[in-house]
């Protein structure tokens, strides 16, 4: 029996908020198979557009996936960034409910060659700090991060225990943000990135390319690879 506060809701949303309860509950886990717009007509004694309205109206907030001549199931969780924040990945997995894991790849000191000497407008053959780490969200990896730090304003940086703090925390408090440059781009990962992201082949990767400033300097760049299947970034502006 619906209580006091579902009685008055329109009936589309009761029907949401019973999709919604099931998989809140775990009783339909991701890629399950959700009842038809038949079984909700039925079931609810609803009219059929009422049930393709709350079918439709989850497929676009993303919670379902509907196949045509297939039906509808439970989409995979995404991991949500909003695309013009500087945040640290850790807290926002944690702030999702998820569990947030680091596992490091290798920490070392290298020479800026190439294109990584002008992204940080430096002499060619400079010496950089280098990070690269694979972030899991409750076990699936989410992020490859290739990071790129000035040593002269991180000087601790390869002393640092990755595993147990990441490096924005680190470089937040080290070299504080002044500014920051995002860009967004969207390439299919060479062997190493997908083997690293578990990714299957032909699945293409979001990269944000991340550059921080401090006092005037650039302080790190930052490449990172996110797998397409399990990652978007979305914000909401007012001008």
């Amino acid at each position: 029996m619906p209580d006091s506060n579902t009685a008055t809701q329109p009936l589309y949303l009761k029907v949401k908020r019973h999709i919604l309860s099931n998989i809140g509950t775990g009783k339909w886990a991701a890629a399950s198979r959700v009842p038809s717009e038949n079984d909700i007509v039925k079931s609810f004694g609803v009219s059929r557009m009422t049930a393709n309205r709350a079918l439709r109206e989850l497929q676009d907030e993303g919670i379902l996936v509907r196949i045509a001549g297939v039906g509808t199931f439970v989409a995979e969780a995404q991991a949500h960034a909003h695309p013009l924040e500087v945040r640290n990945i850790a807290d926002e997995i944690r702030q999702r409910g998820g569990t947030h894991r680091a596992q490091l790849i290798s920490l070392e000191k290298i020479r800026a060659v190439g294109a990584l000497a002008g992204d940080f407008g430096i002499a060619p053959k400079s010496p950089l700090f280098c990070s690269v780490i694979v972030h899991h969200e409750n076990d699936k990896p989410i992020q490859l991060e290739d990071r790129y730090v000035l040593p002269q304003l991180a000087p601790d940086y390869l002393r640092m225990d990755f595993t147990r703090t990441t490096p924005h925390e680190y470089l937040i408090k080290a070299a504080p943000l002044q500014e920051a440059q995002h860009v967004l781009r969207a390439v299919m990962p060479d062997d190493r990135t997908r083997r690293l992201l578990q990714m299957k082949r032909g699945e293409p990767c979001l990269l944000v390319l991340r550059r921080t400033w401090t006092a005037g300097v650039i302080a790190s760049v930052a490449r990172l690879h996110h797998p397409g299947s399990r990652y978007e970034m979305s914000g909401r502006f007012r001008p």
